[in-house]
């Protein structure tokens, strides 16, 4: 009996084991444009030359872009997270040219601190990523990201200004600073 029971024990514990497979974890289609960015922000003039570096003192911050509930691999989010301006918007992109934005301004999704959506128009365009297209402040070879913003409710700078957004993908490493 006893031996019988081992022999079932076995066949379970062979079961088990066999009956274990390891499930593929699938990605996004826009995995390729999605991502953590450590960016700066500059103030273009009409022409596209920096008129004004780091025009409010906030030197690298976070920026984030990922994927819509659509998934088609056709639009993706851009987003300061609010640490620029407060702005979280959808935008066309196209995943193998790594291109996003439009010159056709959208309505913000982003919301304040108490839960009111800031209702501007922003404009996102000219948006590419570049394949190791920069180091890391450590001097890794990370991927680049840059993209022209403006907002409807932008009294800062005169008319035909706006703002260039460029840095590099945050790895992670380096204790979190890159």
């Amino acid at each position: 009996m006893i031996k019988n029971l081992r022999y079932l024990l076995m066949a379970l514990v062979v079961f088990a084991f066999s009956s274990c497979e390891k499930e593929e974890i699938g990605s996004t289609n826009t995995v390729a444009v999605a991502g953590e960015w450590m960016v700066q922000v500059d103030v273009v003039d009409a022409s596209g030359d920096v008129a004004y570096e780091d025009p409010y003192g906030l030197g690298y911050v976070p920026m984030l872009t990922y994927n819509t509930n659509a998934d088609n691999g056709k639009e993706m989010y851009v987003s300061d997270i609010g640490n620029f301006w407060l702005f979280t918007v959808k935008v066309p992109c196209d995943v193998n040219a790594r291109t996003f934005g439009s010159s056709t301004p959208a309505p913000n999704e982003a919301y304040d601190e108490r839960g009111n959506l800031y209702d501007i128009d922003v404009t996102v365009d000219k948006g590419k990523i570049i394949e190791k297209g920069t180091m890391s402040p450590s001097g890794r070879p990370v991927d680049s990201i840059e993209f022209y913003v403006s907002f409807s409710d932008d009294e800062n700078f005169p008319s035909g200004y706006r703002y260039y957004v460029h840095g590099y993908r945050r790895t992670g490493l380096n204790g979190g600073a890159e």
